[in-house]
């Protein structure tokens, strides 16, 4: 059996002492924020905002992840639940993008060792696969000599 992309409410799960159902009620989103109160032993509360910014979820060794554009942190994220605020820099609520079809991408993947599966959406301009548009995105020979 292949292991599966692990999202946010797979990876942050309660610890050994709670009843396994214990976050259950909490949305995926916002178990981050329980498992960092917990592993660090202080109250850590989500933003109450939002910020009129977007980030492209992607996949980093088997885990769906945002990163924070403010601090450059990250979080496991899940597509049930496509919204990301930042546990390090406290920056408000983000929407996700994901892919139109989540299960065909982590499909996509499963060939691969899970240290292995990495995915990036086409869109994000971070994505180091992206094509360069020679007529908006000049590369380095495009200068004049």
């Amino acid at each position: 059996m292949a292991i599966p992309v692990v999202r946010a409410e797979t990876f942050y799960t309660p610890p050994p002492q709670m009843p396994a159902d214990a976050w259950n009620d909490v949305p995926a989103a916002e178990r981050v924020w329980k498992w960092i109160e917990y592993r660090l032993g202080r109250r850590s509360l989500p933003p109450d905002g939002t910020v009129d910014e977007t980030y492209y979820a992607r996949i980093n060794q088997n885990r769906w992840i945002a990163d924070c554009t403010s601090c450059g942190s990250a979080a496991a994220v899940s597509p049930t639940d496509p919204r990301y605020a930042c546990t390090e820099c406290h920056w408000g609520w983000c929407a996700l993008i994901f892919p139109d079809d989540v299960a065909a991408v982590e499909a996509g993947l499963m060939g691969l060792k899970p240290g292995l599966r990495n995915w990036w959406h086409p869109d994000d301009p971070a994505n180091p696969d992206r094509p360069i548009d020679p007529v908006t995105e000049p590369g380095p020979m495009s200068e004049e000599l």
